[in-house]
């Protein structure tokens, strides 16, 4: 059967690779929103709870990353103040409304809401108040599980006008174990970061044919200060967490 970190290894691999194949159409169609977004001076919000937080603070002030991503960051929903209490919080009706507020989304943005089960409320009302507000929705999700655990309820697959099916299964981790009757090596942040990271090369790349992208540089290459200075003054007054 090979070793536990081999098998999951290449479950990760074989997952990356066929998302060039399943995705190539949903990935083209979430830049193109982007793409035209940016064109307008809109942003890209980035919203999860609990691990799915992640993925917003994998595209915040990254290098070689772009400057209008803005991530939707509140302790309450994510991990690092309290676990057990957050999983609770994302399971809350009421709670993302005025999380939401302090972000000034509006109709040229596009909301990235990223939610493994994608049934869960906090995601759910994330969608529901993005397209209130006009913004475009992109959903990370696991269209397996949530069909699994929906029991009646709306997904956030239901929700988006694109939607990146990460295809996790049910309760997320690939790997059997000697010993276990549960499984381990969870794979949709992997899986989740990468199709966000292709996505944001991708309309890197078309911004930029046009002279348009704003893209930091990594802190210790040269000419880094003057760039993402440049940057930070563009947006600062639009990303609360710069």
């Amino acid at each position: 059967m090979g070793k536990a970190s081999d098998r999951y290894l290449d479950e990760v691999i074989e997952r990356l690779q066929a998302i060039k194949t399943d995705l190539r159409l949903p990935i083209e169609s979430a830049a193109a929103l982007i793409v035209d977004a940016a064109r307008l001076d809109g942003r890209l919000f980035v919203f999860g709870t609990g691990h799915s937080h992640i993925l917003a603070e994998e595209v915040h002030y990254r290098a070689g990353g772009l400057a209008m991503t803005v991530p939707i960051l509140s302790s309450p929903t994510m991990l690092h103040e309290g676990a057990v209490a957050g999983t609770v919080y994302e399971r809350l009706e009421g709670v993302v409304h005025p999380i939401l507020d302090r972000y000034t989304i509006g109709p040229n943005d596009v909301l990235v809401v990223s939610s493994n089960s994608g049934v869960n409320a906090a995601p759910i009302e994330a969608a529901r108040v993005g397209r209130a507000k006009g913004a475009k929705i992109v959903a990370i999700t696991s269209v397996a599980y949530s069909t699994a655990a929906a029991q009646g309820r709306v997904r956030l697959a239901d929700l988006a006008d694109v939607v990146l099916d990460n295809n996790a299964p049910p309760g997320d981790a690939v790997v059997g174990i000697t010993g276990s009757d549960v499984k381990v090596g969870p794979v949709s942040t992997a899986i989740g970061v990468t199709i966000l990271n292709a996505i944001l090369a991708q309309v890197a790349e078309t911004l930029a044919a046009s002279g348009q992208a704003p893209i930091y540089l990594s802190a210790n290459m040269e000419g880094a200060d003057e760039i993402n200075r440049h940057l930070v003054e563009r947006y600062r007054a639009r990303n609360p967490h710069l």
